[in-house]
């Protein structure tokens, strides 16, 4: 079956839900143009999500995608957290940021009951979630209006337990993907392949569709991806720049930078693995540091510090999140972008 067929979509593209940098106009637009719109959910309280998706489907009759984390919260560490804010006063006292006046707590949520009985107003199509699954008993109240369940595997072993656990598909991310690693059975990213290493092996392993995604840019590197036996693709980095998304300018700046456009593994925005372009808060704390607190903890404290900075116009304290592929950027509606990945 074909990922158009599998979701009732003219194109076998789904764009990847990018937390910070979108939210209801880059769904409506790529849904519109024939391929799968994903709203990024993690970073949404209840009402905020009840409006967004009240936006899209004012807009769009078409099938959507709603994606989440289903990490466990950490306990808090109040030794470790102190000792990370001690690391980073220098940077308060730098940009004139007040230390005492920074938050506690995280700005990721998981997926829960309250984000369950928001979905249940809507019904979407489709609902994705990364680092594995959420309990038995949230997929249950999804699958009661006939959604299917997406997840990321990074590994065959993970997509095999995603299979063994019920997904309808199957998002292989490649070491190449911009953002979050889905990185969920271990955190050695030894393990980490490339996509087109990836993709293959996971195709052989389980029986689902599979969704290619990482370093997918262009035309090209679809058919190549297919090629391999995926039934469709994810798209994330290639979209940063279209009018539609709301990156900001010094994320935008420096995508478009040729020469900077180096990214790297990193966890000191989150406390987990994520992909992004190199800057100078990756080289002077990481890019992977032992002292961060555990994701999603480490962000609070370091969200001051990208906001200031981002006033001036830096993106040194920014997650500039993308994938080793920005090639296919351009300041294109998300609408040509989508048509123009199908040769």
């Amino acid at each position: 079956m074909t990922l158009q067929d599998f979701f009732n979509i003219e194109l076998p593209i789904i764009q990847a839900p990018m937390a910070g940098v979108q939210g209801s106009a880059l769904a409506v637009s790529v849904c519109n143009a024939g391929g799968l719109g994903s709203l990024p959910a993690a970073m949404l309280s209840a009402d905020a999500l009840r409006k967004e998706l009240a936006a899209i489907r004012a807009q769009t009759n078409r099938p959507f995608n709603v994606n989440f984390f289903c990490h466990t919260p950490p306990a808090f560490d109040a030794d470790r957290d102190r000792a990370w804010r001690a690391k980073l006063l220098p940077y308060y006292a730098e940009l004139g940021v007040a230390a005492n006046a920074i938050p506690t707590g995280p700005a990721r949520m998981p997926f829960d009951a309250a984000a369950a009985e928001v979905l249940a107003e809507f019904e979407p199509a489709v609902v994705s979630f990364h680092f594995g699954l959420p309990a038995d008993e949230l997929i249950t109240r999804v699958r009661r209006w006939g959604a299917k369940i997406l997840s990321s595997a990074t590994t065959v072993d993970e997509a095999r337990w995603l299979e063994s656990h019920g997904v309808d598909a199957i998002i292989a991310q490649g070491l190449e993907a911009g953002g979050h690693r889905g990185m969920f059975l271990s955190m050695d990213l030894d393990t980490q392949l490339g996509t087109m290493a990836l993709v293959p092996q996971v195709v052989a392993a389980v029986k689902v569709p599979v969704i290619a995604a990482g370093g997918i840019a262009d035309a090209s590197s679809v058919a190549a991806a297919m090629a391999l036996g995926a039934a469709g693709v994810q798209v994330g980095t290639a979209y940063l720049l279209c009018p539609e998304c709301t990156t900001s300018g010094p994320h935008r700046a420096a995508i478009k930078r040729e020469a900077e456009r180096i990214t790297a593994i990193t966890n000191v925005f989150s406390g987990r693995p994520a992909r992004g372009i190199l800057n100078r808060a990756m080289r002077e704390f990481g890019p992977m540091s032992a002292d961060v607190p555990a994701f999603p903890l480490a962000g609070v404290a370091i969200a001051p510090l990208r906001a200031k900075a981002e006033s001036l116009g830096s993106g040194d304290f920014s997650p500039l999140w993308a994938g080793q592929n920005a090639s296919g950027c351009r300041e294109v509606s998300a609408a040509v972008l989508t048509r123009s990945l199908i040769a």
